[in-house]
């Protein structure tokens, strides 16, 4: 997919992501173009969605001058070898830093002060779609975050974290959801593994 194809992807999953629907009828343009205008996180992605197109086509300086954009502008840190899905939605980009190899599956929603990487140069995190990482949240190593999942304030996440599962405390433990409600599945680690 080319580069306007993805800002165009990028504003429609958006623009779904803010409606809190993962599925169902694509929003409409009206509504994709109200996200892109109206949200922090859509610049940040159209500007990292260039950095990506600058380095394959390898266009000196554009990338470095981006990056340096969005970390005074928005105090927002990306790397240049994560992999970001579409539609990503940082709340608040404020301190985020997304680094090393880490990948980002679509309609992710950080709250702001994250931390996603790697934790000892073994390896970073694959977060899947629709997860939710709370604020000041840290997702570190060679791990696996499930689809939906959602990752509490403060958690420090060093396991893998099953699909629609929830993450809290340091080191995070997992708390698998029953119809809805969270329950404890564990003391920081998880032995269900995320494929």
């Amino acid at each position: 997919m080319g580069l306007l194809g993805k800002i165009t992807a990028d504003a429609f999953e958006l623009a779904r992501a803010l409606r809190k629907e993962t599925s169902g009828p694509r929003p409409s343009v009206k509504e994709a173009v109200k996200a892109a205008l109206t949200q922090d996180g859509y610049k940040v992605l159209l500007m990292s969605r260039i950095r990506e197109s600058a380095r394959r086509w390898h266009i000196p300086g554009v990338n470095h001058a981006l990056r340096l954009v969005t970390t005074v502008l928005y105090s927002i840190e990306i790397g240049n070898d994560i992999e970001l899905g579409e539609g990503i939605n940082f709340t608040h980009t404020l301190g985020t830093v997304i680094g090393g190899t880490s990948k980002v599956g679509a309609r992710v929603k950080f709250m702001g002060n994250n931390t996603i990487g790697t934790a000892k140069d073994n390896g970073c995190p694959v977060i899947e779609d629709d997860v939710v990482i709370g604020c000041g949240a840290r997702v570190l190593g060679p791990i696996r975050v499930g689809r939906g999942a959602f990752i509490g304030a403060n958690a420090v996440v060093l396991t893998d974290v099953p699909p629609g599962a929830i993450a809290t405390g340091i080191p995070a433990k997992i708390h698998e959801r029953t119809n809805g409600v969270s329950s404890d599945a564990g003391k920081g680690a998880s032995t269900n593994g995320v494929e």
